[in-house]
């Protein structure tokens, strides 16, 4: 070989590592620019808001008279009072939704308990009933004054039964009505888990208990710190709940303290940030403990072979098992509902007696039909059930690329990615909410003022929960299967399309269902972002309760709840349903 030869593989070879290299960045960058808008350029806005005398607002961000004074609220009695309320909250009823939410997913997926189907749908059926419209159709059941269940304590001539105004009754509201979450993650896992491990064991002679102990409560680790860490955060940061039942009670969190600044006069939106960026802080620190436990073990349980899930037999705990779920189906779903039906019934929206309504003309369905023939209600639920599947569809895809780079790749800076994915889950809604309308205003994009906006919002706010539900299932899928399409000829994205997404179809449904139900919830987010013509169902809602619409609002929830319901239904027809995958 000639010199000229030899410098022209060289050259050849610096080339092909060239576009080599700039491959491997290119979905890397891709994605860090997307995200950056979504996510990080809001957040940014926030953080200059902290550290600034002013608001940023459009044309007007300002970078020079920057302080710190804006940290001194942390110091204050207020802000240290709201935080150990919101700590006790987050802890209680995450324990409460976890042990909820674990109970069903492990009944329904890997047991002999009867009605098992019936118990799937208990764990899941609360995500029809929004916390804030549980919260308020719990204010209707347990107020300590004028409840319902009060009332009839009454009527029977008994003491009063329940005061939902406290902090006990907002971490049972918080409990029950996110324990959904821990059932759809903790359920994938248990679906996908390798019956061989646990034959394996039992084999050797250990004990069912041992058994769910040393081999299948461990392998569902990720998907049970993932929805400890989701649950822990959604709920501190929750402001609607805390709103309608910690302020009747004058139990004040950090969202309702950050929601007070913002509604002071004048407003005090530097400081709400300050708030907001203490919050960012612990979450992350929170979400880098949980990432530290993960990757410390391996946690692969469907490799090559197939696999046949074994019921794990109850024995006698079988009957009870099933009332268990009942009673949580009962106080979650049963109960706010028919509280919900009375008061849209009932000639007025004060209640002296309900035994007494049913044996005289006080009740009919003025109130509902009139919700129904509402044109802005009607808007409102178009409006809805557009923003949130499209909002579902590509945050889940969105949510599964990221994930992938994550978790399977060798990519430089992916694991910056996951960080990113996961910060909106440490701003509150509200303050996140004041980001993006900063952000599209500030934007050359005229999408302001459409359902395009809400869209991106949802997105950019539920990242978190798409990540999380995705990289629990990847976790589980081992390369191997993925590896050998590859070496039989198979591109990557083929071989990701034909081996990997088909494994993902029933953990990535449920995540596309987790996403659609929270789209269809959300309240928060979009106060800042709607218009006249973009109002959502959750906003019609909240307006009617704020301005003592008690009935409208009750009966509108009641459609609010029909359409969820029939959104969930048709997801779990057509995907989530395990027995479709066959």
């Amino acid at each position: 070989m000639t010199a000229e030869q030899t410098e022209i593989s060289r050259g050849a070879r610096a080339a092909g590592r060239a576009r080599s290299s700039a491959r491997r960045v290119t979905v890397p960058v891709i994605l860090y620019g997307v995200l950056a808008v979504l996510i990080l350029l809001p957040i940014a806005l926030v953080v200059i808001s902290a550290f600034s005398t002013s608001t940023p607002r459009p044309g007007n961000i300002d970078l020079v008279n920057l302080t710190l004074k804006n940290f001194a609220t942390l110091l204050g009695p207020g802000v240290r009072g709201a935080a150990v309320n919101s700590l006790i909250v987050g802890v209680g009823s995450s324990l409460l939704a976890l042990a909820v939410g674990a109970f069903l997913a492990f009944v329904a997926a890997r047991t002999n308990a009867p009605a098992r189907r019936f118990l799937y749908f208990v764990g899941l059926v609360p995500m029809f009933l929004p916390s804030y419209v549980g919260a308020l159709a719990w204010s209707l059941l347990a107020g300590p004054n004028a409840g319902l269940l009060n009332i009839l304590a009454r009527d029977l001539g008994v003491p009063a039964i329940a005061d939902i105004f406290n902090i006990t009754g907002l971490i049972f509201v918080l409990g029950i009505y996110y324990a959904p979450y821990a059932f759809l993650l903790i359920h994938s896992s248990l679906s996908l888990m390798n019956p061989d491990l646990e034959e394996a064991a039992r084999v050797h002679g250990s004990s069912p208990r041992t058994v769910l102990r040393k081999i299948t409560f461990p392998l569902s680790l990720p998907a049970i710190l993932g929805a400890a860490i989701l649950i822990f955060t959604l709920t501190v940061e929750n402001f609607p709940v805390a709103q309608i039942v910690g302020n009747a009670g004058r139990v004040d969190t950090l969202p309702t303290y950050i929601y007070r600044l913002m509604n002071a006069a004048p407003a005090r939106g530097n400081e709400a940030a300050a708030v907001a960026i203490a919050l960012v802080v612990i979450v992350l620190i929170v979400t880098a403990i949980q990432r530290r436990i993960v990757s410390k073990r391996t946690y692969t349980t469907v490799s090559g072979k197939g696999l046949r899930l074994t019921p794990v037999n109850l024995g006698w705990f079988r009957i009870p098992a099933l009332v268990i779920g009942c009673v949580y189906f009962v106080l979650s779903t049963v109960l706010p509902m028919l509280a919900l039906l009375f008061v849209t019934i009932h000639e007025s929206p004060y209640v002296n007696t309900v035994l007494g309504a049913f044996s005289s003309d006080a009740l009919g369905l003025g109130a509902f039909i009139e919700a129904l023939s509402n044109d802005v209600v009607l808007r409102a639920t178009v409006n809805s059930v557009v923003v949130a599947i499209a909002a579902a569809l590509i945050g889940t895809l969105l949510s599964f690329i990221v994930s992938y780079l994550v978790n399977r790749t060798t990519l430089p800076g992916r694991n910056g990615l996951g960080y990113i994915s996961m910060l909106p889950l440490a701003v509150p809604s509200i303050v996140l909410g004041l980001g993006l309308l900063w952000t599209w205003l500030m934007l050359p994009l005229p999408v302001y003022g459409t359902l395009l906006v809400l869209i991106i919002a949802f997105i950019a706010a539920q990242m978190p929960q798409g990540y999380q539900g995705a990289s629990s299932s990847i976790l589980q899928i081992h390369r191997d299967l993925e590896d050998s399409a590859v070496m039989h000829g198979a591109g990557r994205i083929r071989a990701i399309w034909k081996v990997t997404v088909p494994l993902l179809r029933v953990p990535l449904t449920s995540t596309f269902l987790l996403l659609l139900m929270l789209s269809m919830r959300e309240l928060t987010v979009p106060l800042f972002l709607f218009t006249t013509d973009t109002r959502l169902i959750s906003i019609v809602i909240f307006d009617d309760f704020e301005n003592g619409i008690l009935q409208r609002s009750a009966a509108t929830s009641l459609l609010y709840c029909v359409v969820i319901f029939v959104l969930a239904y048709i997801a779990r027809r057509f995907g989530a349903d395990p027995r479709n995958t066959r």
